[in-house]
């Protein structure tokens, strides 16, 4: 194993994708199922996300969903990837951290993300437009200063039992929200979602703008990303096919499908306009046999310098999910080779 790969802290976010004949509360299940094992094998941090009136996503409650991993959990920190902060108040997301801090003592990570609803539709039952995505910097300062006691945007009020308290805080950013994460002095977890050199252009401007602040010394840098590991290249490239479909399906149709499984995409007579779209989802994402993924971490991680990679694979095949992040541990040097 490589010294960068051996340097670098991997974690996992997981989504809650409802597979097809399942149900939603047995994707939050398997999201906690899945957490006990990520602990179990040695990854460092286990987060979850939101997303709202998604039909293939059951994850729209993060705080809470947060608080049943750390509740069956004991030793892997647990957070959010991320809490849409245009969505909340921050009065009261400092109030839900500041209760999971309490309750989970040093576990807890607070990933923050500055997008609104899917649709206008959901945008209208949140309260919220496109434009809310702009006041991120005011909500974001709003927010810490609720933990620090700096908060002066509502004098007199403050977060209980936040207060005092120190949530690790986190943006999920690409360009613009990287340079808030720097000005903000905070972490930073980015995905390639516009391709590898961009993403390491934006990295590269994080690190020259970023200001120190208390809630961090130096700029840290989160990878997120797929990352399917199998005995074979073709059987790692299967894992991908059930997420590909989902995006490839969003994109013409605007709305995100349960997931299926491998063979039923394969059976698909995709639209030119589907194929291309599903190739463009498959391609850039790092898989294949233990060494194959080995070598693209390797590589991906020198480029980068990044601090850590959070892996954010889904698929409709559990039993190959699990046995990914297996592998990927192994790999890695979270577990040994015989775990």
């Amino acid at each position: 194993m490589s010294s960068v790969i051996a340097s670098t802290r991997f974690s996992v976010l997981d989504r809650s994708r409802i597979r097809a004949g399942h149900d939603g509360p047995g994707a939050l299940r398997d999201t906690v199922a899945l957490a006990q094992e990520a602990e179990r094998l040695g990854y460092h941090r286990f987060w979850v996300s939101e997303h709202h009136s998604v039909p293939g996503v059951a994850g729209s409650a993060p705080t809470v969903l947060a608080a049943a991993v750390a509740a069956a959990t004991s030793t892997i920190r647990v957070g959010t990837g991320g809490v849409m902060l245009p969505n909340h108040r921050p009065l009261v997301v400092a109030e839900q951290f500041g209760v999971l801090e309490s309750l989970f003592p040093g576990r807890i990570d607070m990933g923050l993300g500055r997008s609104v609803g899917f649709t206008d539709g959901i945008r209208r039952a949140l309260g919220r437009d496109k434009e809310d995505a702009d006041a991120f910097p005011a909500l974001l300062a709003e927010l810490l200063g609720y933990f620090d006691g700096t908060q002066r945007v509502h004098p007199q009020v403050h977060a209980r039992p936040a207060e005092g308290l120190r949530v690790p805080a986190f943006v999920l950013a690409t360009g613009q929200g990287a340079r808030l994460a720097a000005k903000a002095g905070l972490p930073l977890v980015i995905a390639a979602v516009r391709g590898e050199d961009a993403m390491l252009r934006v990295i590269d401007d994080y690190r020259e703008a970023f200001r120190p602040s208390s809630w961090s010394e130096r700029p840290h840098v989160v990878l997120s990303g797929t990352v399917a590991v199998a005995g074979t290249t073709e059987e790692a490239r299967r894992v991908l096919l059930s997420e590909a479909w989902s995006t490839a399906y969003s994109r013409t149709r605007g709305a995100f499908p349960p997931l299926s499984p491998a063979e039923e995409i394969e059976a698909l007579a995709m639209t030119a306009r589907e194929r291309t779209l599903f190739e463009e989802a498959l391609s850039g994402q790092i898989h294949g046999t233990e060494d194959e993924v080995e070598s693209a971490l390797e590589k991906l991680l020198t480029r980068s310098a990044a601090d850590e990679y959070l892996v954010t694979t889904s698929t409709y095949d559990r039993a190959a999910l699990l046995d990914s992040y297996r592998r990927l541990a192994r790999l890695t040097g979270l577990t040994s080779a015989s775990a």
